[in-house]
């Protein structure tokens, strides 16, 4: 089972790596922010089928409620902005570029998730964060005489910050069923962005290439996000997240199958970015160890109840005992609750 589920994150990352080296073949007939609305929608429209043919992944989850709605609204602009920089992005600078600098995004989430939610960030992942940046720095300097940024890898970036505040807003509905999140954020900002292309004046493109595209959608998005869902029943999150962190290397693979040569500064990015990702992964799988722990709290408490019946007063001497079992691991934490009423360890009367 385990096998199998390495198996399905391991997939999950490979479907998400053929994203961008495609779409920037696609972007060669359909416009940025077009081609960002219809790989949305054939993510979201394909699993809106999926769910309606009975192919659900998680039918034991809840649905959002209204109390959800902020993040849920929040979530989907993200995805309409995101994606829409992306596509601008891979359009002005390599797929091999973008598929690498797509690991900031872990970096954004992290800061993120420090600076808003408090959380507290290891000296491992601090380094990681270091690394990370460093290898987009030099990935997207002009190597110019002045320190110039190229645009595509800015907009790149942009993305990935944009994706970091949506980590952030998705994981507070982290206990509702992932595949309605998946089908309003295809959806809703599938159509988000389909607005902004025709209001920006870009025309549907042919329909063979909206096919084409809303296809890639479905495969890098969608059946990607399945899978990983999949995986993470049995492998938990920590350990899904580590799998799928080889995505954007797998994307440089398959960039460089289809023709591209990046020069040396992208292999001297690769290594930094590569070692990077082995610390984060490292302090993934660490966290996961440490929360996977149990312990007991026992407490005992001892009192007296006087009686009185006449002029005859009674003292009885009770003893409770209360167990407390707390068990953390990767994706959940239990409490069990005990208590033992142990009556009459001592009498004694007084007249």
């Amino acid at each position: 089972m385990r096998r199998r589920a390495t198996s399905y994150a391991v997939l999950a990352a490979a479907l998400y790596a053929v994203n961008i080296p495609f779409s920037k073949r696609l972007l060669l007939h359909v416009s940025p922010t077009m081609m960002a609305a219809l790989l949305y929608l054939g993510a979201g429209l394909g699993l809106l089928a999926g769910r309606l043919a009975g192919r659900g992944l998680d039918r034991r989850a809840t649905s959002l409620t209204r109390k959800e709605l902020p993040y849920t609204a929040a979530m989907v602009a993200l995805d309409i902005a995101a994606p829409i920089l992306l596509m601008l992005g891979v359009e002005r600078t390599t797929s091999a570029n973008v598929s690498l600098l797509s690991s900031f995004e872990i970096v954004a989430t992290s800061l993120i998730a420090l600076v808003l939610f408090r959380e507290v960030l290891s000296r491992r992942l601090w380094l990681a964060i270091g690394l990370v940046t460093a290898a987009s720095a030099l990935l997207g300097w002009e190597g110019s005489s002045g320190f110039v940024f190229n645009r595509g890898s800015a907009l790149v970036l942009g993305a990935c910050l944009c994706w970091g505040f949506e980590n952030n807003c998705t994981k507070m509905l982290s206990s509702k069923s992932s595949q309605e999140i998946v089908i309003i954020k295809g959806c809703f900002s599938g159509l988000g962005s389909l607005l902004v292309a025709l209001a920006a004046g870009e025309s549907l493109p042919a329909p063979g290439w909206a096919l084409l595209t809303a296809l890639l959608g479905f495969v890098s998005y969608g059946l990607s996000i399945y899978f990983y869902i999949l995986a993470q029943r049995d492998l938990g999150a920590a350990k899904t997240s580590a799998y799928y962190s080889i995505a954007p290397f797998l994307g440089v693979a398959l960039s460089m199958l289809l023709g591209e040569r990046p020069g040396p500064r992208f292999y001297a990015a690769l290594a930094v970015m590569a070692a990077g990702t082995v610390l984060m992964v490292r302090d993934t799988v660490a966290l996961q160890h440490t929360h996977a722990h149990a312990h007991v709290h026992t407490h005992a408490h001892v009192h007296t109840h006087a009686h009185q019946h006449g002029g005859l007063v009674h003292t009885h001497q009770h003893s409770h005992v209360h167990s407390h079992l707390h068990v953390h691991g990767p994706d959940e934490e239990r409490h069990l609750h005990t208590h033992q009423d142990l009556p009459d360890h001592g009498h004694s009367h007084a007249s």
